[in-house]
């Protein structure tokens, strides 16, 4: 595996353990239909969180929430849609769906993690 994969599997893996350590509960990740890919959807409380993950090593190029661009935007909105529906069959639950971001960067030898919600709208 190419290293900014490592980086990105690494970052996605810190993003998850960070939302389990606020309370959410992971549903999927790496939920992928057709060419669109959400990188972990979890649920706190009535809340489904659709959540972007962007990792870099630096911040030299601009902050990792920078990098969620409009066709990105397009995507995860084709692709919850998706998962919406085929989960609105077996659920009867009423939830509020959110998208967020969670932007993860070297910080010297540890990691910074920074959880943005509400960090677009899909309308």
């Amino acid at each position: 595996m190419a290293e900014h994969n490592d980086l990105g599997k690494l970052g996605e893996d810190l993003a998850a353990a960070h939302l389990e350590e606020n309370g959410y509960s992971i549903l999927e990740r790496n939920f992928v239909i057709q060419k669109a890919e959400i990188d972990i959807i979890a649920q706190k409380d009535n809340v489904l969180a659709i959540i972007e993950v962007k990792t870099r090593s630096s911040l030299d190029f601009g902050s990792p929430q920078d990098f969620v661009k409009q066709k990105k935007i397009q995507l995860l909105i084709r692709a919850v849609n998706a998962y919406i529906n085929d989960r609105e069959k077996d659920s009867q639950e009423d939830l509020e769906i959110r998208f967020d971001i969670v932007a993860v960067h070297k910080n010297g030898e540890s990691f910074a993690i920074e959880h943005l919600t509400d960090a677009f709208y899909h309308f």
